[in-house]
């Protein structure tokens, strides 16, 4: 029933400023879609979007139990995790690994005209 009104999510403009000037996704992009679709019980569209989508929503909820435990028993728990520089840096090559595959499907994928039709140049 929901799917009927999430068709304009496939194809409708993207609001990523990045997406919207080159034609190109930014490493963000689709982690809407992907809590949309994962919201909606379809796992494999949603890791379709983005990979990282149903994490982001883990992590959330992860966050808010830890907060939550922190600020009932005045204990940290999660410090050492957010000032880890070493699990930082190792996110970041995750995430700039994951985008540049992403990048070399979607040139593959797509024409020079299709890359420029997502751009605001068309």
């Amino acid at each position: 029933m929901l799917n009927n009104h999430n068709d304009h999510l496939e194809t409708d403009q993207s609001f990523c400023p990045f997406k919207m000037i080159t034609g190109f996704p930014c490493p963000g992009c689709g982690i809407t879609k992907s809590l949309v679709y994962f919201y909606q019980g379809d796992i494999y569209k949603s890791l379709s979007y983005h990979i990282l989508g149903p994490f982001v929503i883990i992590f959330c909820w992860l966050t808010i139990i830890i907060l939550t435990t922190e600020i009932i028993t005045k204990k940290e728990y999660f410090t050492g995790l957010l000032y880890n520089r070493k699990l930082a840096y190792n996110m970041a090559y995750l995430l700039a690994f994951y985008h540049f595959i992403r990048l070399v499907l979607f040139i593959r994928n797509n024409s020079f005209d299709d890359i420029l039709h997502q751009s605001i140049w068309f």
